[in-house]
């Protein structure tokens, strides 16, 4: 039988540490599952050069060796992955049809991992350096940069509330912003402002990102005076945004002003059937290790509910 004519338990869309997490409880609980990821099993994970903030690995591990035990203890557990993008969901019925690379699947259930991507500044050296000096997650990268200088893009509120995160660890912090006030909190400015290592660059945005093997220096234009500099770095770290990866998903499933989806405790969506986990879902915290957690009760969730289902 094709992955086509099968009717699977549950049908996990991304392969991220959220999605690897749920087939690895699904498999357990001994359902049939089959993972929908566009590009390999891993997510951004995969492409982080060193983590240090996850339990168990007190030398750190590399993304790609984290990402890769967790795909080969999903695939022990019976894990089966097709490569294809999500066009669109039908979940209204007690059987799901997933459309994707052309050809439907179905389930009785669906997770959703597919993750937010990060809004990225779309400069030269952005992509090339990216884990060797760019970063969007100074909780992942920060204490790599002790005793440091580096760069922070962004003025709301999560660039500033990093921004004085890596007081922690780097020497100095240069906030870089379009404009020459920061649209974060009045009190989360007030904080930053009152830190000495913290120091600002107005009216300006990033040109180019520059190095050799990691960044070493960026260009600085000021949209005013449209003059450019170049400044010694040691890294980036980038706040504009960021974008869930919702844009396949039915009306019926609730999202925040933001497009999060939005859940209940169990992680079930408005719809019966579809559970979020993950950075897809409105939550606090975005990391590996929230991620995984929230892998394993969506398919604890996706059993529970499989009970009933007839």
């Amino acid at each position: 039988m094709t992955a086509e004519e099968k009717i699977y338990d549950v049908i996990i869309i991304g392969g991220g540490p959220a999605g690897l997490t749920a087939a690895i409880y699904a498999g357990r609980a001994l359902l049939s599952t089959l993972m929908i990821e566009r590009a390999m099993p891993g997510g951004q994970a995969a492409t982080t050069d060193a983590i240090a903030n996850y339990p168990g690995f007190p030398n750190e591990i590399t993304g790609p060796e984290l990402m890769t035990k967790m795909e080969e203890q999903a695939r022990n557990f019976g894990l089966e992955v097709i490569s294809a993008d999500v066009d669109s969901i039908e979940a209204e019925n007690k059987i799901k049809r997933i459309f994707a690379g052309g050809k439907e699947y179905k389930a009785r259930s669906v997770i959703i991992t597919s993750g937010a991507d990060p809004n990225k500044l779309s400069v030269p050296g952005e992509d090339k350096f990216t884990g060797a000096g760019v970063s969007y997650c100074a909780t992942c990268d920060g204490a790599f940069y002790i005793d440091k200088h580096v760069l922070v893009v962004g003025g709301g509120d999560s660039a500033i509330q990093e921004a004085i995160f890596l007081t922690r660890f780097a020497e100095r912090i240069s906030v870089v912003h379009r404009r020459d006030k920061l649209r974060a909190a009045k009190t989360v400015q007030q904080k930053a402002f009152d830190n000495q290592k913290i120091d600002y660059f107005w009216d300006s945005v990033v040109e180019e990102i520059k190095g050799s093997d990691k960044v070493s220096s960026v260009i600085l234009k000021n949209v005013k005076t449209d003059e450019s500099k170049e400044i010694e770095i040691d890294g980036v770290f980038i706040y504009v945004g960021i974008t869930p990866n919702t844009g396949f998903l039915p009306p019926a499933v609730k999202t925040d002003d933001r497009g999060f989806i939005i859940t209940d405790e169990s992680l079930q969506t408005a719809v019966p059937g579809v559970f979020a986990a993950g950075d897809v879902r409105k939550k606090l915290l975005k990391q590996i290790v929230t991620a995984v957690s929230d892998g394993a009760v969506a398919a604890t969730a996706v059993e529970k509910y499989l009970e009933n289902f007839s």
